[in-house]
């Protein structure tokens, strides 16, 4: 009997951040600055993060186009000249990291600003969400469980912002 019919899709991978290996999928997330996912897709961990980028901005043209000047805020794994010149085409700036053999890049200070929203956006699948376990044995039950994940972080954010009490003003 089989345990799972992800074979084929998923696959091994390495995690930088562990420093350990995996078998699975990586999601892709892109968010608002207020930790909304706009977009997300879930790949084999040996496809190119580029690649994948490139895939979910032509698959969602019409978004990236409604949107006019999009920041695309990333980390070191997405340098490439070759990249950043398509971006561009389409209005997208990407804000990175410098690389140890390159200049700081403009920006950079915003990106120690926003790393702390990233990592928190990241630990709410992670940990409250459990989405390392999510118990999907099929590509369907995989794609659904993940994409409910996803849309209660969405939920939770929209209310958030819906409950929460006015900012309180103090006039001199």
């Amino acid at each position: 009997m089989k345990r799972s019919d992800l074979g084929g899709w998923a696959n091994y991978g390495y995690c930088a951040s562990h420093s350990r290996y995996f078998w699975g999928l990586k999601l892709y997330l892109v968010c608002t600055p207020t930790g909304m996912p706009i977009m997300w897709a879930l790949a084999d961990p040996k496809i190119g993060e580029r690649e994948v980028l490139e895939a979910m901005l032509d698959y969602n043209a019409d978004l990236v186009a409604e949107r006019g000047k999009i920041l695309l805020i990333a980390d070191k794994g997405f340098a490439s000249k070759d990249l950043e010149r398509s971006l561009a085409v389409d209005g997208v700036t990407l804000l990175r990291p410098h690389r140890k053999t390159e200049k700081e890049r403009p920006g950079e200070p915003l990106l120690k600003k926003v790393r702390q929203l990233i990592e928190s956006v990241n630990d709410t699948l992670k940990g409250q969400l459990d989405l390392e376990e999510h118990g999907g044995r099929t590509y369907e039950g995989v794609a659904i469980r993940v994409a409910q994940r996803i849309m209660a972080m969405a939920a939770a954010i929209l209310s958030g912002a819906r409950t929460r009490p006015p900012a309180l003003t103090c006039g001199f």
